[in-house]
């Protein structure tokens, strides 16, 4: 055995021992530690946010402390009637009776980006639902996870309940982090592409979500104003640091010029040729981001291209007509950086979307700013996506809000789009295993092949020759 095969399997006994104790919580006992643990994020929003933003310089504080708030809140709603505790359903006309079970212990994997929330929300579902779960951070973010878990901790032997029930990985490394998966029972996979291609990779059960890069279709219909003004909002939440913050605007020719002003009085700075070629020089090093300018401030980034910009523009365009690795602007940029496309007719512009997010964002999330109920649903047809959010800012509405019923969540599934299993926000229930107890039907029917198959029995060509 390695010293990392020991290691983990030291921590999985650890939270096994405690997840022993969890089995038997009562769903009022679950629901009331889930309660304890989002009401605690809450008070500590404010210290995680500081110590996240010290630690990696990404982001900003207040929209940090404002997600948090935010985020426990909404989780406390939509838990409030959830039943992950014995008998959770009975269907008298199917005879079916369905038993909500623990997993046992979840391996969390945690993103640079939102470490503080990822821990907090998954250890609400987690202990909700009666599972104890190691978490493995990112190494730039290695001493916010271990803050959140070590507060959650310190809660947890405050109520008399085992420590062990979260657990941190404190010096972590990419093969702890393969060892985690490959023992834990289920892994929920947030981050980049590689650590949930990881997750999948493991053997192990997993929940990841796809790489985000939104797109969002401005047509003539639209309060430009309006318009221009929600996407600023996502570029500013936390400076982008979001995968449902808008990456690309698709807007109607005839309202194109106008849109790029609306834009720009809601605070944006229009490159010109020239400055999106050094913007694109910095923001790309041998194909990659490049991790010192992301969910910075436009001025930052301008600067570090050698770009003069006002002081009180938020938010850079660049004007794009292209897709693909020749096109770096086309894909998600992490950055309050967005690329502006021009279209003609409606189906050019789901084309665009599509072309762009099967470059990169495949599944995750698009966009429409309209009034028109019919282009929204065939624009919701069309696209390959998971969730089209309408005259919303996208980074703002995806993983639940108050306007909207999205369930609240920190992790987004981007369908078999985007590499996932899923195609919807991850909550509580997918924390749970469900033992379904079948009983037999009295007097029950089975239909003739006219009920079930009706027109198709009188095609009998269709069914001659074989």
């Amino acid at each position: 055995m390695t010293e990392n095969e020991a290691y983990i399997e030291s921590l999985m006994k650890r939270a096994r021992k405690a997840q022993s104790v969890a089995e038997r919580f009562t769903q009022e006992e679950a629901k009331h530690v889930a309660a304890c643990i989002g009401w605690l994020a809450i008070s500590r929003a404010k210290v995680w946010a500081e110590f996240n933003y010290e630690e990696t310089k990404m982001g900003d504080i207040p929209s940090k402390i404002a997600r948090t708030n935010s985020r426990c809140r909404g989780i406390m709603r939509d838990i409030k009637e959830a039943k992950t505790v014995g008998v959770v359903e009975i269907d008298e006309i199917k005879k079916l009776t369905k038993i909500a079970k623990p997993v046992g212990v979840i391996g969390s994997l945690v993103p640079t980006t939102v470490p503080a929330d990822v821990v907090s929300i998954a250890a609400m579902n987690s202990t909700l639902t009666r599972n104890a779960t190691i978490f493995a951070p990112h190494p730039r973010a290695r001493r916010t996870t271990n803050l959140a878990v070590n507060d959650i901790r310190k809660l947890l032997k405050k109520m008399s309940l085992p420590e062990d029930l979260v657990i941190c990985i404190e010096e972590p490394t990419l093969d702890k982090s393969r060892e985690l998966m490959k023992q834990c029972d289920l892994i929920i996979a947030t981050g980049g592409a590689p650590m949930v291609k990881a997750a999948y990779s493991s053997g192990t059960p997993a929940f990841g979500v796809g790489a985000g890069n939104v797109v969002v279709v401005i047509d003539e219909t639209a309060d430009l104003k309006d318009a221009a003004k929600k996407i600023m909002e996502s570029q500013l939440n936390d400076l982008a640091i979001g995968c449902s913050t808008e990456n690309a605007a698709v807007i109607q020719k005839d309202v194109y010029n106008e849109t790029i002003e609306a834009m720009v009085d809601a605070g944006a700075y229009l490159c010109n040729a020239e400055e999106k070629t050094k913007l694109q020089a910095v923001m790309w090093k041998d194909g990659h981001l490049n991790a010192d300018i992301i969910c910075k401030p436009a001025t930052y980034i301008a600067q570090k291209a050698g770009i003069t910009i006002p002081n009180d523009r938020t938010w850079i365009i660049v004007e794009e007509s292209g897709y693909g690795l020749n096109h770096p602007f086309s894909g998600e940029k992490l950055s309050v950086v967005v690329a502006v496309y021009k279209y003609d007719e409606f189906d050019d512009a789901i084309a665009i979307v599509n072309n762009i997010q099967a470059y990169c964002g495949a599944g995750h999330s698009c966009g429409i700013h309209s009034f028109n109920d019919e282009r929204i649903l065939k624009y919701a047809l069309e696209t390959k996506t998971s969730r089209v959010a309408v005259r919303m800012p996208v980074g703002k509405s995806n993983a639940g809000n108050w306007n909207n019923g999205m369930p609240f969540t920190i992790n987004l599934g981007c369908g078999t789009w985007g590499g996932n299993i899923i195609s919807e926000n991850i909550t509580w229930k997918h924390y749970l295993n469900t033992t379904w107890v079948a009983r037999e039907i009295p007097n029950f029917h089975v239909p003739t092949d006219e009920e079930l198959f009706g027109e198709v029995l009188r095609e009998t060509s269709l069914f001659e020759g074989y």
